[in-house]
């Protein structure tokens, strides 16, 4: 089931090229907030799974052209991003720590917003590729064989970072969490539907161009692991977002008017625009192009603002 947030927050089911409204089936009412609908369906799907198919299976939607996605996890209470979570195409002699950042739910961005670009000094705004998992219910101290257990369902995540922000403290913060740096979507699939999310393959491109091509295969901490660790340092409740990593090798720069599309094998493609009021301008390559050159660095800044 691929469930979705559309137009005026309406919740939805994807159903091939069209949406169905299943507001019948779920309690809805005008004091609930999106994210709360969210966690509640997702807390007791069991109990709503049945009424939800029942009208998707009668009514024939609309068509998803006809509508606008909201995010599928409006306002999360949580948003734990893994770091530096991939084997790089195995170019890693081993793993790196296990690691994690939060993003502030105020990042959130739909299918088909806009990353806009702040005025700061950073050397590099790049959009990190990554499978994002959804928690189904309570999960403290997860064991690693019961871990997915506690995931409802997967969706697209971008990742966006502004680095070499070196001043001001809060770096990390700095980097992570602005408003829109956390482009999610367009829905959210069902955990059932996805045979073996460690076999599934990441594509994003910008402007058409293919920038980052790998599969979760290569991640370094797998979801098992992830879930455990994140769940020994505090509780991930249902309708919080895990973002899984990203291979850094494709990661490039993105500019104003740029066109993002991420797609993560069986979930959907998520649409992405960028809005930069200063019209910075960076070399179009790629880290791995970059390292092929003989430099370790990202591409520089050659034009605008702070170049």
């Amino acid at each position: 089931m691929k469930l979705a947030f559309f137009n005026d927050f309406t919740l939805g089911v994807v159903k091939g090229d069209k949406i169905v409204d299943i507001s019948e089936a779920v309690p809805v009412n005008e004091h609930n907030h999106p994210q709360g609908l969210l966690n509640r369906i997702i807390e007791s799907f069991g109990s709503y799974r049945s009424a939800i198919e029942d009208v998707v299976e009668s009514s024939e939607g609309v068509p998803i052209a006809s509508v606008s996605f909201k995010s599928p996890a409006p306002n999360p209470h949580n948003i734990v991003c893994m770091a530096v979570n991939y084997m790089e195409d195995g170019t890693r002699d081993a793993p790196a720590p296990i690691n994690a950042f939060h993003k502030s739910p105020n990042a959130v961005l739909p299918d088909g917003g806009t990353i806009v670009l702040p005025d700061a000094p950073a050397t590099i705004f790049e959009p990190e590729a990554e499978m994002a998992l959804v928690i189904g219910k309570t999960a403290t101290q997860v064991r690693a064989e019961d871990a997915f257990d506690y995931i409802f369902g997967y969706m697209n995540f971008i990742d966006m970072s502004a680095r070499g922000l070196g001043s001001g403290g809060g770096v990390f913060y700095q980097m992570k969490s602005r408003d829109t740096f956390a482009p999610m979507g367009p829905f959210i699939v069902t955990a059932d539907e996805v045979d073996n999310p460690q076999n599934l393959n990441i594509k994003l491109s910008v402007n058409g161009d293919l920038k980052q091509d790998f599969n979760t295969d290569d991640m370094a901490h797998q979801i098992p692991r992830v879930i455990e660790w994140v769940t020994s340092i505090h509780t991930l409740n249902p309708g919080d977002v895990v973002a899984t990593g990203t291979n850094h090798r494709g990661l490039t720069p993105i500019m104003d008017g740029d066109k993002i599309e991420l797609e993560t094998e069986g979930l959907g493609k998520l649409h992405i625009g960028v809005s930069d009021d200063l019209g910075r301008k960076w070399e179009r390559e790629t880290r791995l192009e970059r390292q092929n050159q003989g430099f370790d660095d990202p591409t520089p800044q050659v034009s605008g603002k702070y170049s």
